[in-house]
């Protein structure tokens, strides 16, 4: 039988070491499908909605290098998008074919009909459409180097009447090239770096996602210039883990000792980091930045230096220019009070809540303890991200995927979808907040067909509630905030897997455990407080202000109770308002 466009596709995607399509069967795609099932070294997985196939392809890729998903004409491709931005997004390495309309249909509002190049240009690294057989090698091998060296979504429109057509011999290669080079500052640039290095006092180490690679080489140049180590959320779990120079994470979720340790440094060095939020960096201190893309030099803060390099490779030809330093108290006061912080956290943890209001911090803490050495959490936005960042550690095997530039809900049981196909055999744990999981709950039942081993940990408060909590500081009484959920215990077991629900403090920890030594997929939901409060590194006074204004609104529309319980809930945080 001779090979049509959709066998060279897959054949292609087999030696570029792709091993799954995620998509939804559509009638564009049935050859494309076909020809998976004849090569049989590839698995199509059948999502319910496309929206999960990009996030499971994004989780994929973060995990193992490169992965795929497809939509089918119209519909299909544009429920794509929402998860293709967030890999985009991740910096995933994710080729998505989307299947068009019959080329000869093009620009004649056909059914289903769309533009992809305006659908996907601004989620995307590279986006054609193939319209010839002769196009397609050397524009599918494009796509692939794109995906990788770019590290963002390549989209390939691929027209349902191309797919069948018959294979053209490509006139250059078709083979992916994985380069690994070695890129840093020059000599003259690493030695303007040591220079101010060494001739500054104070000075602190703020980590990102890029650094991800030199663990090690941050723990020596810490070790020389005695400096604490802060790092963003994506971060932590490369960068944590046996690190005595770690003092937290900054931003939105993190604590006081990161945050102060960046303003009060002489010389703050960010290192592989593009972390989003201004607010958070200083001002008045001086500041360099190493990055592999020099694009993302000096966007969130003012630079005194902006070089450009991989960060291993960079302090790896940095250490033996910087000097040992012998002053340690501006170290010691970040430790120390970074050691306040983890102290007050523990606190939260040993006030378990009540029945039906269990507090989320101890339930956080209780899966960091029975979690694998190697597990991978995937995290909702949301208030699920908060618990995750301050009770789950790193141990230097765990990985954490999250939504965390995009920012979207419902992503963690569709990354755990991606992350249990590719690393079967390691513990895959999901913190789905409610209203998260409520929106994608089809694929459960996908999780059931693949019989993918999923611990789901639903934080069930009835409640949206960082938009709550949002609300609240704004000064705004919270309204359209509440959830009226389903049994979830009863929807698991009516998607055919194990569901569990807990109501009391005194029943997580051993109903954990029994989840936890389940060989297939299992639900458990827990009800947790809807008040648990989640305090930034800053608290700003127009945050205070907002929320007593919110609480006297609130007292006016007759909503006293509402305002006591929040009181009653969150008592154990008011000595944190000015400390933590």
């Amino acid at each position: 039988m001779k090979k049509n466009i959709s066998d060279q596709l897959v054949e292609t995607l087999v030696a570029a070491g792709v091993k799954r399509i995620y998509a939804v069967a559509g009638d564009s795609l049935n050859h494309i499908n076909e020809a998976v099932q004849r090569e049989g070294n590839i698995q199509w997985i059948h999502v319910r909605n496309e929206e999960t196939a990009a996030f499971a392809a994004g989780a994929e890729a973060q995990l193992n290098g490169l992965a795929c998903c497809a939509g089918s004409s119209g519909p299909g491709h544009v429920h794509l998008i929402n998860g293709l931005y967030d890999a985009h997004r991740s910096s995933a390495s994710v080729l998505a074919i989307a299947s068009t309309i019959p080329t000869k249909e093009f620009g004649t509002n056909y059914f289903q009909e769309t533009n992809i190049f305006k659908l996907f240009e601004d989620c995307s690294c590279y986006n054609q459409m193939i319209t010839t057989p002769q196009q397609f090698p050397r524009m599918l091998q494009a796509a692939l180097q794109h995906a990788v060296h770019k590290k963002g979504v390549a989209v390939l429109g691929v027209p349902g009447d191309i797919t069948n057509l018959p294979a053209q011999k490509a006139e250059t290669t078709t083979s992916l090239f994985r380069n690994k080079p070695i890129v840093r500052p020059s000599d003259e640039e690493l030695v303007q770096l040591a220079a101010l290095i060494n001739q500054s006092g104070k000075i602190t180490l703020f980590c990102g996602l890029g650094a991800a690679e030199a663990h090690d080489e941050i723990i020596q140049l810490a070790e020389r210039l005695n400096a604490p180590v802060a790092y963003s959320y994506k971060a932590k779990m490369a960068i944590q883990h046996n690190n005595p120079y770690e003092v937290g994470l900054t931003g939105l979720l993190g604590v006081s000792s990161a945050y102060r340790s960046m303003y009060e440094c002489d010389l703050l060095i960010l290192l592989g980091t593009d972390f989003p939020y201004t607010p958070f960096m200083p001002v008045k201190n001086k500041i360099v930045q190493i990055d592999l893309k020099p694009e993302q030099l000096g966007r969130r803060a003012k630079l005194d230096m902006g070089l450009c390099g991989d960060v291993k490779d960079s302090l790896l030809a940095l250490l033996p220019l910087v000097r040992q330093k012998s002053e340690s108290k501006f170290l010691n006061r970040q430790l120390a009070r970074y050691k306040g912080v983890k102290r007050r956290a523990l606190s939260y943890v040993n006030d378990r809540g009540k029945e039906n209001a269990i507090h989320p911090e101890y339930v956080a803490s209780v899966i960091n303890e029975l979690a694998n050495r190697n597990a991978i959490f995937t995290v909702d936005t949301g208030m699920c991200c908060v618990w995750a960042a301050r009770y789950i550690e790193g141990t230097g095997e765990r990985k954490m995927l999250g939504s965390f530039n995009h920012g979207t809900m419902a992503n963690a049981m569709p990354q755990a979808i991606g992350a249990a196909l590719a690393c079967p055999g390691r513990q895959v744990i999901a913190f789905c907040g409610d209203g998260g999981l409520s929106m994608l709950q089809g694929d459960l039942m996908t999780i059931v067909q693949y019989n993918l081993p999923i611990k789901i940990v639903v934080f069930d408060n009835h409640s949206l509630a960082m938009v709550k909590l949002e609300m609240e500081v704004a000064g705004i009484p919270d309204t359209e905030t509440k959830l009226l959920n389903p049994d979830f215990e009863k929807l698991a077991e009516a998607m055919g897997m194990p569901g569990m629900t807990i109501n009391r403090p005194d029943d997580v920890e051993w109903t954990l455990e029994k989840v936890f030594s389940e060989n297939g997929p299992v639900l458990v939901s827990i009800q947790t407080d809807p008040n648990a409060l989640a305090m930034p590194p800053k608290l700003e006074f127009q945050q205070m202000k907002g929320f007593a204004l919110y609480m006297t609104k609130m007292i006016l529309k007759g909503r006293i109770r509402e305002v006591v319980r929040t009181i009653l809930s969150n008592y154990r945080h008011l000595g944190d308002v000015f400390s933590w």
